[in-house]
């Protein structure tokens, strides 16, 4: 029977890594499972009946993964278009759009849905926005905090600047004269309150890639546990032939 004979390093290693690797493995499960109960929340907001913006700025968890209503006239002159976005395999814009809210001077921002790019991107796309009193209804969320822009993104000064690569509520709120509401709403893909192309995706707290990390590091301490098995056990083998040569 070959015997096991690890070395001080290898056995130090071990003792080491291993115990960091299933911590981390358990951690990220951990994670998955808050992720898991966040997104029940979300579901069970978003099922709830309609909460109505109120013409007040608002807190983000007020209104954040709630189905919203909120009433007031869009103004296109300080709308956004996100750049670079993508609706079967065609590149086209988000439009995103302030409303004024009824009786107030706070706006919230609103993701009317995507359109084509156009013929190049020297010319934007015409874009209609009704006038008047609108009713709108979607989904309240918060914009990405974390993401990757190519460069600074330009001042916006007394030019508007329309294309926008991500959507900053920081930089938005910097460039206008008015207070703006946390949260952006999804516009519901049943409104005919000026919408585009609108296929809102479920969202995703992020309970898979929690899932995936878990499954890395306990496979990295299975692979640990392997290396370490199969190095003692070849430096057994190699201890007891020396021996039987000698």
């Amino acid at each position: 029977m070959p015997r096991f004979r690890p070395t001080l390093i290898s056995s130090v290693a071990v003792v080491i890594l291993l115990p960091l690797l299933l911590y981390l493995g358990y951690w990220q499960l951990q994670r998955a499972e808050e992720k898991r109960q966040l997104q029940t929340e979300y579901d069970v907001r978003a099922r709830n009946t309609l909460v109505k913006v109120e013409p007040r700025l608002q807190r983000a968890d007020e209104l954040q993964f709630y189905k919203v209503v909120a009433r007031g006239s869009y103004e296109p002159d300080r709308q956004v278009l996100l750049d670079n976005r993508v609706q079967q395999g065609q590149v086209g814009y988000q439009v995103i759009t302030p409303l004024r809210l009824e009786n107030s001077d706070v706006r919230i921002l609103v993701n009317r849905g995507w359109i084509p790019l156009g013929a190049d991107r020297a010319h934007l796309p015409a874009i209609d926005t009704p006038k008047g009193s609108q009713e709108i209804t979607g989904l309240a969320t918060l914009p990405a905090e974390k993401f990757f822009t190519l460069g600074q993104p330009e001042k916006t000064g007394q030019h508007w600047q329309t294309v926008w690569q991500n959507l900053d509520m920081s930089r938005y709120r910097a460039a206008v004269p008015y207070p703006v509401q946390p949260v952006i709403i999804l516009l519901d893909p049943e409104s005919t309150a000026g919408g585009f192309v609108r296929e809102w995706g479920r969202l995703d707290t992020g309970i898979a890639v929690h899932q995936g990390y878990a499954f890395q590091w306990f496979m990295l301490a299975a692979t640990l546990i392997v290396i370490y098995v199969f190095s003692g056990l070849r430096a057994g083998r190699a201890d007891g032939a020396n021996n039987e040569d000698s």
